[in-house]
């Protein structure tokens, strides 16, 4: 029997996860080439929706994607494990040692051999060098630190309703630090974590009680995106007494403040970091892969690395040139879907002997959801590339259809329908708020 062609596929984020559910749909069913998944974890969620799992507006195990599962349905392979490295002379991507939580060996380091691999194992938060931020931050890179993170809210909150409860001071600040999209939308789920839990028993802690605040190096939050999005968006935290501090860089963060660039501090007891991101580490070690200083690695615009041809990235760990442009393809959900959907066909070109497809990113715009309070946005238009403000509900509803098009991507529409629907049910009979 004929050798089919090996895919590997490092990464299950949303980009990567996409790309092996398409490939498994056509050339893996077709018996074309054999396709794999490698992912350090067993599930898959959005992380998009990291922030809301945090808050507990989103119940993460409602909503994850089991990989295995996944996989057998798709037609694909699922292996756990870590890249740790690469033989390129042999074709063959090496795994990590797997451990268990007491530090077990449970299935040592392996190598994996492939024909064509792709690498998409996203970013992870870019701390900068900050003194302190790595040992007193909280960060929200993956599910397992969303969920520490909800974790402690939680009982942050419950400490300070005791507190209350026994005439002692009991005041909470919390900081965020960074003012992007997940700065500024963890800020709003945050508030409204603090109005819901007082109705869930906690009632001698009031949503004043919680100090919220969003720190940003910038001159404005937002810094990515559109004026008026940033302006809307200041205006929309304020009314929500969310303490948006701007042209602020932390210098340190120590265990219970920030100290300031002007020497300043500030009393934060619950601290996260969200400014930044680059990509993981070890992919400047990649068997004399190109990468930048923030460890992308550097791809032509078939999202081929720039010294293997068998070897292509995407996603945020990839930096994609945009024509016309200095600047790269930026590290978003958007241009990771547009880059799985490109790359499929190449991938399919490419079994074929074709060349392959080069990638042009299109922005739709972008959208910040304050959790139940608003949403703001604006689209671009297609044809005459000006963008379109939006707000409230339209905007709503834009940002809700951005995740049903990732679902509808892993399961098909009629599926996705019947998930739509499980989840009106799930939100009519749990709490708001996930309260464990």
């Amino acid at each position: 029997m004929e050798k089919l062609h090996h895919i590997v596929i490092v990464g299950g984020g949303a980009g990567g996860l996409e790309l092996a559910t398409r490939l498994g749909n056509s050339l893996g069913k077709k018996k074309k080439a054999r396709i794999s998944l490698v992912d350090s974890g067993l599930t898959h969620v959005w992380k998009p929706l990291l922030h809301e799992v945090a808050s507990g507006s989103l119940d993460a195990n409602a909503n994850e994607i089991n990989y295995r599962a996944h996989a057998r349905k798709h037609h694909y392979e699922f292996q756990l494990g870590r890249m740790s490295g690469l033989d390129r002379d042999s074709k063959e991507m090496i795994i990590a040692p797997f451990h268990d939580e007491d530090g077990e060996e449970v299935v040592p380091e392996r190598r994996l051999p492939y024909d064509t691999l792709v690498i998409s194992v996203g970013s992870t938060a870019n701390d900068f060098g900050t003194p302190g931020a790595q040992d007193n931050c909280l960060f929200l890179d993956s599910l397992e630190q969303a969920r520490r993170f909800h974790n402690l809210m939680l009982n942050a909150f419950l400490r300070k309703n005791h507190e209350s409860h026994n005439g002692k001071a009991h005041h909470l600040d919390i900081t965020i630090i960074g003012a992007g999209a997940t700065g500024v939308e963890l800020a709003a789920e945050l508030r409204l974590a603090s109005r819901e839990l007082p109705v869930y028993g906690m009632n001698h802690l009031q949503s004043s009680d919680v100090s919220i605040t969003v720190i940003e190096a910038a001159d404005r939050i937002l810094p990515a995106l559109p004026g008026r999005l940033s302006v809307a968006a200041t205006k929309e935290l304020e009314y929500q007494n969310v303490r948006v501090m701007t042209g602020q860089p932390v210098s340190e963060v120590r265990e219970e403040s920030l100290v300031m660039k002007d020497g300043s501090e500030l009393h934060s007891e619950m601290t996260i970091w969200a400014a930044g991101i680059k990509a993981p580490a070890f992919l400047a070690e990649l068997d004399g892969l190109e990468t930048n200083r923030g460890n992308q690695l550097a791809v032509e615009q078939t999202l081929q690395t720039t010294r293997d041809s068998n070897i292509f990235a995407f996603g945020d760990c990839a930096a994609c040139p945009q024509p016309g442009s200095e600047r790269p393809v930026p590290p978003r959900a958007q241009a990771a879907h547009q880059q799985a959907d490109t790359l499929f066909k190449t991938l399919c070109n490419r079994l074929e002997g074709k060349e392959g497809v080069p990638f042009v990113y299109n922005d739709h715009g972008s959208l910040i959801n304050f959790s139940r309070y608003t949403t703001v946005g604006n689209l671009m238009g297609n044809l005459s590339g000006r963008s379109m403000y939006i707000e409230g509900k339209v905007a709503r509803l834009f940002y809700v259809s951005l995740y049903r098009m990732h679902q509808v991507a892993l399961h098909g529409v009629l599926r996705t329908g019947i998930i739509w629907l499980m989840d009106k049910i799930t939100r009519a009979m749990h709490p708001r708020l996930k309260l464990h």
